[in-house]
């Protein structure tokens, strides 16, 4: 069974803010919708309505028929301890509450409740229907499948995070849902992942609604794109793909931009004329008392003809500009503005391995001979656990080599966001820890810095460990403009970043000089980021392409 989403003039917001409004949505069978929107402008608000977990501050959320199957893929930051791959697999595909409840019902036949039959049966039909009889069976095949070769009793902390992001990917796969609300589903996959994630919701014949801030991912996916635009305060449904959306979007703008300035040059014409008119009324009277100043009569007529006929002028500039449709100024929405600060450039060769090989329990990298020169822009790309974090950590020395040599290039000035955004401490409040990394700064300058990144009060005097993954991307970027960089070592950096604070990374990157090595599956940020070399990491192994 297949089912069909609706929402009807739906609402959403926090408490007496409302995000966005007014928004109609169908989701039919085999609909892939895309929704996109700044950091806070209401997406994963939007995905707790659709799936019932949230009540609407308006409108209305249905499904038809009634009792289909929502599933909702929530982003999931933590590992629930002791929670084995069965067990979430369980808990993800929905198997497992529709196990307990359909445990419950049975016991309730027990009672006298004359309910309970009804109750039971329904429950019994959901349990059926979201696959849970046979899920431990099919489980195996789809893990094996993705290269997870673990038991389903191995706990979900003891994960690498590509191995936890290829056991959501299996959730996914397993899942029998007859509506499916995604969020952020690219994260920390890698390209094998992306590209089984993309077949597997092209060929869906569920509705689908999704949030991602991987552009290629929605280019080959969505069908239609729901925009929530907070600086507007508007939302917008677009029929047709991705790439579609953004030329529509930037003809749009470009017209709403067009619009204001013609009215505001019009609007902006009249009131000047306007203006004239009465100078010159005043200036006509003056010049009438002047000429006939003994002459009562004379300067009587002159000033009444002058001030009717400049009053009538005046008359009909205002009325032509209260006939002006007033068009309203595009609102401007907060960009993030980044740069990367420079350093004095560093010596010719920034680091090299020689040889080098690191063992880490079972996994060995290498032996790796390469070299990274000034200046250079490698891409460092492979799949999940190929070693390519170990690989940056050994060419940063923080990772001894186990055999061969690794050496760092002298004067080289580090700039890194890692995976883990560990580059503050955890255990501080955010303005603290970075005062601390940066002395040279004064807590007002660290206020000021961590605004334009949009890190206001609230996020400052928060402990670093309890701020969101973008929260702290953010942060980390912010660190990147404090400090001068020649050494730009970015690993993952657009997971948790919405798409506009993506291109403004992009821009950076464009006019950054110094040396760059770049982990990423983004393939569009690949793509348009100028680059040297790359470096492709499998099964410990690195070579040129």
């Amino acid at each position: 069974m297949t089912g069909t989403l609706v929402a009807k003039d739906l609402a959403g917001g926090h408490g007496h803010r409302t995000l966005f409004e007014s928004l109609d949505l169908t989701v039919a069978p085999g609909d892939v919708v895309g929704v996109v929107g700044a950091n806070g402008a209401g997406k994963s608000t939007l995905l707790r309505l659709l799936a019932g977990e949230s009540t609407p501050m308006a409108g209305s959320v249905s499904t038809a028929p009634s009792d289909a199957f929502v599933g909702w893929l929530p982003q999931e930051h933590e590992r629930v301890p002791g929670e084995t791959i069965a067990g979430y697999l369980g808990r993800r595909t929905g198997a497992a509450p529709a196990t307990e409840a359909m445990e419950a019902a049975a016991a309730a036949l027990e009672t006298d409740d004359p309910r309970a039959g009804d109750v039971y049966a329904a429950a019994l039909d959901h349990w059926l229907v979201t696959g849970a009889p046979d899920l431990d069976d099919r489980a195996p095949a789809v893990l094996a499948e993705l290269g997870v070769d673990l038991g389903l009793d191995a706990l979900m902390t003891t994960l690498s995070g590509g191995q936890a992001a290829r056991v959501a990917l299996a959730a996914l796969l397993l899942s029998r849902f007859d509506v499916v609300l995604l969020d952020e589903p690219t994260n920390d996959l890698d390209l094998a992942g992306l590209e089984r994630l993309e077949s597997f919701v092209r060929g869906l014949r569920a509705g689908v609604v999704l949030v991602s801030h991987d552009r290629e991912f929605l280019a080959r996916c969505v069908t239609r794109v729901v925009e929530l635009d907070l600086a507007q305060h508007q939302v917008a449904v677009h029929d047709g793909g991705y790439d579609a959306f953004l030329e529509e979007r930037a003809v749009a703008r470009r017209h709403a931009r067009e619009a204001y300035e013609e009215f505001a040059e019009k609007k902006a014409d009249l009131v000047g004329r306007a203006r004239t008119q009465r100078e010159w009324s005043s200036q006509g009277v003056r010049n009438a008392m002047r000429k006939s100043p003994d002459n009562d009569k004379i300067r009587r007529r002159a000033q009444s003809e002058s001030s009717e006929k400049q009053a009538q002028k005046v008359r009909q500039m205002e009325s032509r500009i209260a006939r002006l449709e007033e068009v309203e100024e595009p609102r401007k929405e907060w960009v993030l503005q980044f740069d990367i600060a420079a350093a004095p450039r560093s010596s010719s060769v920034v680091a090299t391995l020689d040889g080098a090989i690191v063992r880490l329990g079972g996994f060995t990298l290498g032996p790796v001979s390469m070299q990274v020169s000034a200046g250079d822009r490698i891409a460092i790309t492979g799949p999940n656990g190929a070693g390519k974090t170990t690989l940056l950590r050994l060419l940063l020395g923080h990772l001894v080599p186990d055999e061969g040599r690794a050496s760092l290039g002298a004067s080289v000035a580090i700039g890194e966001i890692d995976q883990a955004r560990t580059s503050l401490d955890d255990a501080a409040p955010l303005g603290d820890a970075f005062e601390a990394v940066v002395p040279t700064m004064t807590a007002a300058e660290v206020r000021t810095l961590l605004a334009k990144f949009g890190l206001k009060a609230d996020q400052v005097a928060s402990l670093v460990g309890r701020l969101s993954p973008g929260e702290r991307t953010r942060a980390a970027m912010a660190l990147l403009q404090a400090r001068g960089v020649n050494l730009l070592v970015l690993d993952e950096p657009t997971n948790h970043l919405d798409l506009p604070a993506i291109e403004q990374l992009e821009q950076a990157l464009e006019t950054y000089d110094g040396t760059l090595l770049l982990v990423s599956h983004d393939r569009r940020l690949l793509a348009n980021v100028a680059l040297d070399q790359r470096w492709e990491v499998d099964g410990g192994r690195v070579r040129v392409r």
